[in-house]
């Protein structure tokens, strides 16, 4: 089963939706304990990510390539990232997120960034 991280920048719902209809997910949000600090960069994210095996969930279209080239360019690997559109019904989102969590490999989606929806 994924483990995934919240971005800071999207609402917390998200995890409480995804534990409605799949306790058994973990979802930490930025800042909760045991995850990354509120305003962490980009670059700490992905390596706790890496470290921690969890899969991002953030809507950062804009400089998370950059940021996974350059974690990748130093050897890192991230387990996904699921960049979200913030402008399509949070049950949508819930909807793929579940799909991937409960039908994908756990490499599957390995050093790439999925838009969310496919």
């Amino acid at each position: 089963m994924r483990r995934f991280l919240i971005d800071e920048n999207i609402t917390p719902e998200y995890r409480t939706q995804l534990l409605r209809h799949e306790p058994s997910l973990t979802v930490l949000v930025i800042g909760d304990e045991g995850a990354p600090a509120r305003s962490t960069s980009d670059t700490d994210i992905l390596e706790w990510c890496e470290q921690n095996q969890f899969n991002l969930i953030t809507n950062n279209r804009e400089s998370m390539p950059q940021h996974l080239s350059d974690h990748q360019k130093k050897g890192g690997h991230v387990p996904a990232i699921f960049t979200i559109n913030l402008a399509v019904p949070m049950g949508k989102i819930i909807e793929e997120l579940l799909i991937i969590a409960g039908a994908s490999h756990a490499d599957e989606y390995m050093d790439q960034i999925v838009f969310i929806p496919i």
